[in-house]
């Protein structure tokens, strides 16, 4: 079979990030557990896509609907009806419970809109070409609110996947400082601000 410019994958650009996020990750005996929305499993697939990815990456899930946000973030009908779009600490949330479930060193969380268009109300804070990321781990987490300022949505997919393998790589590197998580009245560990 013949490759072609449109058989490459991951983009050429994801490559050096992904050497180096593999690196830091193996070099420190790190596991990796990807919560996706909006890139549709394109972060998880862009870090298989290294080889040894087996000795870091436990577990990718691509959390678009109800249904999987209710068995893998634990959402109830409360939530369900009260969801006005993605928030930082949405997504601090959902990376919190799928790193918990997969016992992983870190967890990427990413949800956003990538467009063309959005629901509309009640999702006030859903903007097309906007996502919210988090890398969560036992220590603390650190977010980032990506707005592209485009409504693309194969653009804004792969822009969003990038932003979120670079908040990772800055995690990892010690670039970005982790906020700490807050105990809730149960004396667990929780991000709700």
């Amino acid at each position: 079979m013949e490759t072609t410019g449109d058989s490459f994958f991951p983009p050429i650009s994801f490559k050096p990030l992904l050497i180096e996020i593999s690196g830091l990750l193996r070099s420190t005996s790190s596991t990796l557990a990807v919560a996706e929305t909006t890139t549709g499993g394109l972060v998880s697939a862009s870090l298989l896509s290294v080889s040894g990815a087996s000795k870091f990456f436990v577990a990718g899930a691509t959390v678009y609907t109800n249904k999987s946000r209710r068995v893998l973030a634990g959402w109830t009908d409360e939530d369900v009806v009260n969801y006005i779009g993605p928030t930082p600490e949405l997504v601090t949330e959902l990376a919190t419970s799928v790193r918990e479930q997969m016992d992983a060193t870190y967890c990427i969380g990413e949800w956003g809109a990538a467009g063309p268009t959005v629901p509309g109300p009640p999702l006030v804070l859903m903007r097309a070409g906007q996502t919210c990321i988090s890398v969560v781990s036992r220590e603390g987490f650190a977010t980032r609110v990506v707005n592209t300022g485009g409504t693309d949505r194969e653009k804004n997919m792969v822009a969003f996947a990038m932003a979120t393998l670079v908040l990772l790589r800055d995690v990892l590197a010690g670039d970005v400082e982790l906020e700490q998580r807050q105990p809730d009245s149960e004396g667990s560990e929780t991000t709700k601000l």
